[in-house]
């Protein structure tokens, strides 16, 4: 014999789904990797675009020094154009990345001499680069950059986060 219970005595169910506070929980979880992940991933971004600067000094002042081996002069004839132009007005910004490069020879010294100098603009807003003739390497890295980034380097360039 099969004998069953009235539905007002059996066991109630419980609704499927999640309660607000395991809602809740899991937001305050993922809130927090987010800000850790965040600089991170902004430092990372960041590192890979001081790139596009020390690879344009670098790839610049290389480029005089042939000029100057073949010319004794960072001032090219009229027949090759060189980086940087016989004058001390900087010339016209050439953009690699987020990054502007202008450069400056005095063709008066001896022996003659050349500055190029990475600018940030955008993401990279307050990092300057510049080398000069001698290899001579500074980097000033100031506000609005992040905090952590903010350094001067009068020897070397900084390529990461507060490191000369």
């Amino acid at each position: 014999m099969n004998i069953s219970m009235p539905a007002s005595h059996r066991s109630p169910r419980r609704a499927a789904g999640f309660t607000l506070i395991e809602l809740m929980i899991t937001v305050a979880i993922v809130a927090i990797l987010a800000a850790i992940a965040y600089p991170s991933y902004r430092n990372y971004v960041l590192r890979g675009q001081v790139v596009n600067a020390t690879d344009a000094l670098s790839q610049g002042s290389a480029n005089m020094e042939r000029v100057f081996q073949d010319n004794r002069t960072y001032i090219a004839p009229a027949t090759y154009t060189t980086p940087c132009p016989g004058t001390t007005a900087p010339t016209t910004a050439v953009v690699y990345g987020t990054f502007s490069v202008n450069c400056t020879v005095l063709s008066g010294p001896t022996p003659p001499l050349f500055t190029m100098t990475a600018v940030g603009s955008g993401a990279t807003a307050g990092f300057t680069y510049t080398i000069d003739q001698a290899g001579n390497q500074t980097s000033t890295i100031a506000a609005p950059a992040p905090s952590a980034w903010i350094i001067s380097c009068p020897t070397s360039w900084s390529t990461k986060a507060g490191q000369c």
